[in-house]
């Protein structure tokens, strides 16, 4: 789980105590760099961008707060988090450094789809467009100078975003039905929209992307699958790698049966679409042949 150093608390409440939050340009503070990217592309060069969580080789589950990023949060006019159970130590830095002009946005909580038990809203398209809308509603606020700026920018991310979408249609039209595997829960959104049929138990997933062991009865539900060749692809969270998703990736490499790798955070070189858009090709790929 998320976790928090107790000695960072009394640094950043002191420092929000100090900072005064008046700036230029709106700041801005995502708690995930894939909102960050987001609020970048609707934001452009009239705002200021902070990323906490970032690094797409590290178990966001992992993650430890920094005295850097206590302090970003106490300058931010604008905090987006994901909420939902998945990063409650944001909600532990806006504790810390109260302010009542601070606008904060939580994903999770503007979803237009949510599943059950899964907090990976930004898995489906709808519910980012559905953020976007909102992060431009704030900038707007805190900005109004350049609302016009804010909504030509919104326009444009939107079109891109319809590229994913329409991409998952199309995959849809094409694999609908077919069997996958996956490593547990981040992908079900995509899976869901894609109408792929997920063999893998719901309770093996949930436990993997909780941190804890999924029992064992499940973990051999999911091998026998794969060894019997009963699922078309398996996809795997790069990201959430344990000694029982290796396994099963070490399977279906013995069966030639494709991987396809995620991940929770964005690479730094990509954007929210270009991201989406890869994986989704890579799946394609892996269908296909």
């Amino acid at each position: 789980m998320f976790s928090i150093r107790p000695s960072a608390l009394l640094l950043w409440g002191l420092f929000a105590f100090l900072t005064p939050l008046a700036w230029a340009s709106p700041r801005v503070v995502a708690a995930e760099n894939f909102y960050g990217n987001i609020a970048s592309q609707l934001g452009g060069e009239s705002v200021i961008v902070t990323s906490l969580l970032s690094d797409p080789n590290v178990d966001p589950h992992e993650y430890e707060s920094s005295v850097a990023g206590a302090k970003a949060v106490a300058r931010a006019d604008l905090v987006i988090e994901n909420s939902g159970g998945y990063d409650d130590w944001m909600d532990k830095l806006l504790g810390a450094s109260p302010n009542p002009r601070r606008i904060v946005l939580k994903a999770f909580d503007l979803a237009v789809h949510r599943l059950p038990d899964n907090e990976h809203v930004w898995y489906d398209p709808a519910n980012v467009g559905a953020l976007a809308d909102k992060i431009v509603l704030a900038l707007k606020t805190l900005d109004p100078a350049q609302s016009s700026a804010y909504e030509r920018r919104l326009r444009s991310f939107q079109a891109e975003l319809l590229k994913v979408s329409d991409k998952m249609a199309t995959l849809r039209a094409r694999f609908v039905g077919v069997p996958a595997a996956l490593t547990e829960t981040l992908f079900l959104y995509q899976a869901d929209l894609l109408g792929l049929r997920i063999l893998t138990p719901f309770e093996f997933q949930k436990a993997v992307a909780e941190g804890e062991d999924p029992p064992a009865s499940l973990a051999v539900v999911a091998e026998n699958q794969i060894k019997a060749r009963q699922v078309r692809v398996l996809v795997f969270n790069l990201q959430t790698v344990t000694p029982e998703t290796d396994k099963l990736r070490t399977l279906a490499a013995s069966q030639n049966i494709p991987v396809v790798g995620v991940t929770e955070t964005m690479p730094r070189t990509e954007t929210y679409q270009t991201w989406m858009l890869r994986q989704l090709d890579s799946l394609q790929s892996a269908l296909q042949n």
